[in-house]
């Protein structure tokens, strides 16, 4: 879907609310779907690279995400905007959430029910995982980085933040030369 026009503050604040009261357990495959898919804010490649970006911040990155797409179409107030409609109504909730689980929360229903919704996530995020996979695949080169981190993560058991570290600016410095071309690189 490509998206014609100006994303107003009220779309960047509902969009994010909506997406954020589409989820439990993590809401980024929920927030592909909304934010390319359907709404068509971002194209499928653009979405994965700002992903990407937005790992490497720190921060939960679905707010990193709404932040940086805020900002991209309505500067400042647009990166507020989207951040508060992404808390507001799960903020809320889980007051709420909360109360009812300290009260009920060792019920062996309630516990059932928490385990099925975890099931649920892990599911959502893999589905999620494979789609921007689809992506990479079109540059077939940076594949390279992700077997990379992820056998130095996984197998080594090397920290993340060092990983990242050494491999972000060579995979963009590889990326910038290979793909776009950039005489810098």
């Amino acid at each position: 879907m490509e998206r014609q026009g100006e994303i107003t503050h009220s779309e960047l604040f509902w969009g994010f609310t909506q997406i954020a009261l589409s989820g439990f357990g993590g809401v980024m495959a929920w927030a592909r779907r909304a934010i390319v898919e359907k709404r068509g804010w971002l194209s499928s490649e653009e979405f994965t690279t700002l992903f990407g970006l937005c790992q490497f911040m720190p921060g939960p990155n679905i707010a990193n995400l709404s932040v940086c797409i805020g900002a991209r179409f309505q500067g400042a107030s647009g990166a507020v905007v989207s951040l508060l409609g992404l808390l507001c109504g799960p903020f809320v909730i889980i007051i709420a959430l909360g109360a009812l689980y300290g009260r009920f929360g060792e019920l062996p229903a309630i516990q059932a029910m928490l385990r099925g919704i975890a099931a649920v996530a892990a599911g959502l995020i893999l589905a999620m995982g494979v789609r921007m996979a689809a992506d990479l695949l079109k540059r077939p080169f940076l594949m390279i980085f992700s077997a990379a981190i992820l056998a130095a993560v996984v197998f080594l058991h090397w920290p993340l933040v060092m990983v990242m570290v050494g491999l972000a600016p060579v995979s963009m410095w590889v990326a910038a030369r290979r793909y776009c071309g950039s005489p810098w690189a």
